[in-house]
Order: C-alpha cells, then sequence, then structure tokens
C-alpha cells in the first residue's frame, strides 16, 4: 500500500489554551494512538493535502525528524463552515498486529448486461472494511464485471483472500446490474400497473470509521 509523509513536531502542552495558539499558528493538534504511550503532536494542514482529498487507502509516515511512526489516519475533524481541519487521530502500525481499514472498490471491465441488454450497474458498496496485517494491506479491491448480466450481483465472497479478511457477510453486495426503465417498458397499448422495485438498493459510500478500535484521550479538544 502506497503511504505519504507528513512533517511531524512532538506536542508538550495540551490544552484549551495550548489548542488555540496551535490552530492560530497553522497547524493542527494531532494525537497518534496504538503506540507504548498516547503521544501529542502538530502538523501542518498541507501536509493533509495528499491524505485526505483522494479515495485511495493510504499509509502515513510520520516524520519526526530523528524518529518516524507508521500509522493510517483514524479520524479527522473539521470546521463546520471553514472546512479547516480542527483535529487528527491516527493508529501506528506495527508488522506483527492487524489493522482495519475501509477500502475503495475499482470496478473493471465493461457489463455485458450494459452492454447488450440495456442494464444499469449499480455500485453499492465503494469501500469495504478489510482486516490484515499492514503488509497485506491492499490499494484497492478490484471487481471484475465483465461476466455480470442482466440481474447479476457480486457478491463480498467473490473478494475473499488469504492476505486479508474482510469484515462484511458473505452476501454483500457490491455492485449490480439492473434492470432499467426503458429496458421493461411495454407497449402503450398494453395496461400495466407498476409494482414496487423489490431489489436492494444502493447504499452508497457508508462513512464508515477508519481502523481499530483505541482509547479516547480525555485531554482532546
Amino acid at each position: 500500500m502506497k503511504s505519504i509523509k507528513i512533517k511531524s513536531l512532538v506536542r508538550e502542552a495540551t490544552g484549551k489554551t495550548s489548542t488555540k495558539s496551535v490552530r492560530k499558528d497553522g497547524l493542527v493538534p494531532c494525537v497518534l494512538y496504538g503506540g507504548d504511550q498516547i503521544l501529542h503532536f502538530t502538523a501542518t494542514e498541507i501536509g493533509f493535502k495528499d491524505l485526505v482529498y483522494t479515495a485511495a487507502a493510504l499509509t502515513v509516515v510520520l516524520d519526526f525528524g530523528d524518529s518516524k511512526k507508521n500509522a493510517i489516519l483514524q479520524d479527522i475533524q473539521f470546521h463546520p463552515v471553514s472546512d479547516k481541519i480542527l483535529h487528527a487521530d491516527f493508529y501506528e502500525l506495527h508488522d506483527d498486529k492487524p489493522v482495519t481499514m475501509d477500502i475503495p472498490v475499482e470496478l473493471n471491465g465493461s457489463a455485458p448486461g450494459v452492454l447488450n441488454s440495456g442494464g444499469v450497474l449499480s455500485r453499492n458498496k465503494r469501500k469495504l472494511r478489510v482486516r490484515a496485517l499492514p503488509g497485506n494491506l491492499p490499494d484497492s479491491l478490484n471487481v471484475d464485471i465483465s461476466s455480470l448480466e442482466l440481474g447479476d450481483k457480486f457478491y463480498t465472497s467473490q473478494l475473499e483472500s488469504e492476505d486479508f479478511d474482510l469484515l462484511h457477510p458473505q452476501n454483500t453486495v457490491v455492485c449490480q446490474v439492473r434492470t432499467s426503465r426503458t429496458s421493461t417498458a411495454l407497449p402503450e397499448d398494453e395496461e400495466t400497473e407498476e409494482g414496487a422495485e423489490g431489489e436492494e438498493g444502493a447504499e452508497g459510500a457508508a462513512a464508515e470509521g477508519a481502523a481499530a478500535e483505541t482509547p479516547k484521550d480525555d485531554s482532546k479538544e
């Protein structure tokens, strides 16, 4: 999995007054969990650009100058009006400890049910939650839709791997080729009553929390 580097500085003082001063200087107060002890630090907001404003799943190298920490972004808070980053939580990675992360789904190929039968491709899951050792985390989950005919569905069970565990039921629908209105239109002189659509709707991209369960830090603002 690809990683980006964020220059970081250990934060000695905490509390509301310190936090206001940090933000006034254009820095983001951050917390790193998962190590021997909770670590408070700051980073520049611009350092988050390639991490936050992308659909890709990325790991992070927190560069403290004399030391580096591998981590993943666990939670991030934005100002409701200005969208400035207010706070970020990270979780430290260890080679021998599994971690949970949301991985984007990529669709490959063209579905015959769309090309030949006038169906509509519906994406039910744009990300899936995966648990794996850091070295086995995939950049993306590739779904081959080249065999999907009208009415076919692609399930999470078809993405099973020895490298990671998918934290979803095996019958979770990732995508499907649904019947479109035009492909089922009846002649004008034939009377019909439109019934309720019984197919499972697209769930969209849920804001699933990243990573692992960690203790909450009472000093976090």
